[in-house]
């Protein structure tokens, strides 16, 4: 295939932000601040909280008459993008401003299997960071970093968010929605799973920019009987902060889904919790990085192969 034939894909930068309908509005506000996210703006039925990284918002919450998935926004190279996903996606949007923190211009379509929305965003206008958190100097049996009367202490506080690291969802029919995915977009298969007959039913997925160190999985999904948002992940410094954030949310009482434990696919020491409305959010740290080199892993799915330690596998988490 010449150069002039090969089908153009809309390049993905980066996920930067999600967005829930809530019910009950005020509780999920409240969860999201236990969370780690720092509220920015209110507008309107919408509510926008950012992390401590350069992205003007990461989480939108939205007052609604009944709790529902609004889409997550990935940030494209370009306008062009914008413009060639128009072309592409029959049910794509025009090229419209957006009125949230960072402004910018989208387009939105809806899945074409499962019909949940995607936002497609270019030319937000980024944030100063904050980062004030130190790599830690770490002591083992037979190498001592840390100098003498250094000590680790920490303060009691939700564990601040630093981005969006990925989204999944469940969707009715894997194949096909693998192959929207991954022929109109730059996003490749990290690990691609099959059930015992060798029928594929689950990708972690990451974006492919060449020689760029990108995370593991940007974007995964796996087959069941009805579509529904898995969770969302977020970033945050490190097991320190993450398990000082799990206790802090185990205080307040919000409710646990699954963690602390370590991943196997991706690496991630995760913590998975429900918010008021019942979807799911977790908090990782120390996740794997891939580029262009990084060959697809192909394996059977198996509950072992979720998790090297931790709690059980919930027995409803993959459903």
């Amino acid at each position: 295939m010449s150069p002039s034939t090969i089908p153009q894909k809309i390049q993905i930068a980066r996920i930067a932000n999600v967005t829930y309908r809530h019910a009950d509005i005020d509780r999920a506000r409240a969860f999201l601040v236990d969370f780690g996210f720092t509220e920015v703006k209110r507008s309107g039925t919408k509510t926008y909280y950012r992390g401590y990284g350069s992205d003007p918002w990461v989480v939108c919450a939205e007052s609604a008459a009944e709790n529902a998935f609004g889409g997550a926004g990935l940030i494209v190279e370009s306008v062009e993008d914008l413009e060639l996903a128009r072309n592409l996606i029959p049910n794509a949007t025009e090229v419209y401003d957006l009125d949230g923190p960072g402004g910018g211009k989208c387009v939105t379509f809806n899945d074409p299997v499962d019909g949940w929305p995607m936002h497609l965003m270019h030319g937000q206008a980024s944030r100063d960071t904050e980062d004030d958190f130190k790599e830690l100097q770490f002591n083992f049996p037979n190498s001592k970093h840390r100098a003498v009367n250094k000590t680790q202490r920490f303060q009691k506080r939700p564990a601040p968010v630093h981005k969006m690291g990925h989204f999944g969802l469940c969707v009715t029919d894997f194949q096909r929605t693998y192959d929207f995915y991954t022929n109109n977009f730059n996003l490749k298969a990290s690990e691609l799973l099959h059930d015992e007959t060798g029928r594929y039913t689950t990708s972690f997925m990451h974006l492919d920019r060449g020689k760029e160190l990108v995370d593991h999985h940007a974007f995964f999904i796996f087959e069941g009987p009805k579509c529904h948002i898995h969770h969302s992940s977020f970033e945050v410094h490190d097991f320190d902060v993450q398990v000082l954030g799990h206790d802090w949310l185990r205080e307040k009482g919000w409710k646990n889904c699954w963690g602390v434990g370590r991943h196997v696919m991706g690496s991630q020491i995760f913590d998975y919790w429900y918010d008021p409305s019942g979807f799911i959010v977790e908090h990782y740290a120390d996740g794997d990085l891939v580029d262009e080199t990084t060959e697809t892993s192909i394996s059977q799915t198996s509950p072992d192969g979720l998790h090297v330690w931790g709690p059980d596998l919930p027995d409803d988490f993959m459903q």
